[in-house]
């Protein structure tokens, strides 16, 4: 998803956070397309980064009062499929900012329903559903993950068997639990906070290796994670 327009581009951590609020959609409402494909056992990430106030002076939907950080910025940006990204940047008298940004609080409002984010007023309903899903993650984990035999052959596809399950199952359900348990902080414990916020540095680390492919240690999942909200 990056792009080479200086700081007119986000930065890492403002990519991973606009792929995370697209959870692998298109943001455009009327389209919801799937970020990802798949061809011949390769799946690949075809979402693009489009700029609702454009990054260059001349470009769609110009606002020379901006800087070139606030061009970059999460605010000013949306994710959108190939198609979509190339119709309001070639017709942009049809596609004004305030359509864009309407767009992208749509498709956010969406997925709050879909995730079903609400508060609670206690911890045994926040665990039932926050549960299936961190079950969901460690049964892939189980299956898939990089350290079952399997993964010693690079002829067998599980390789990319993994990262197409960490793609589509693990990132979307660890941002679905994290959007969860941050709605019920005030029903955490003190050392759940500290648990939490390294389910956060986990997942921001795990999103940099399979969708920016950035090589580096990843801290692991904190497996107190797993116990979240359970009395």
């Amino acid at each position: 998803m990056a792009s080479s327009r200086g700081k007119a581009s986000p930065n890492a951590h403002t990519q991973r956070r606009l792929f995370a609020s697209s959870a692998g959609y298109c943001q455009n409402p009327g389209c919801s397309e799937k970020l990802f494909d798949e061809a011949e056992g390769q799946r690949f990430l075809i979402a693009e980064l489009a700029h609702v106030f454009a990054a260059q002076d001349d470009g769609p939907r110009a606002n020379v009062e901006l800087s070139e950080e606030e061009r970059g910025a999460f605010e000013n940006l949306i994710v959108l499929c190939a198609n979509c990204h190339t119709k309001v940047d070639k017709a942009a008298d049809a596609f004004p900012d305030s359509t864009l940004r309407r767009w992208k609080r749509e498709h956010e409002q969406k997925l709050m329903e879909i995730f079903g984010v609400q508060k609670f007023d206690n911890r045994a309903l926040v665990r039932d559903v926050v549960e299936p899903l961190l079950i969901e993650n460690r049964t892939v984990f189980e299956m898939y993950g990089p350290h079952i035999e399997q993964a010693n052959n690079p002829e067998s596809g599980a390789a990319e068997k993994w990262k197409r399950k960490v793609l589509t199952i693990i990132i979307p359900n660890n941002r679905k639990v994290l959007s969860i348990v941050d709605a019920n902080r005030h029903l955490l414990s003190d050392y759940e906070k500290i648990t939490t916020e390294k389910f956060r540095q986990h997942i921001d680390d795990l999103e940099a290796f399979h969708i920016e492919e950035v090589r580096q240690d990843s801290s692991r999942f904190p497996v107190e994670m797993a116990n979240i909200y359970k009395d």
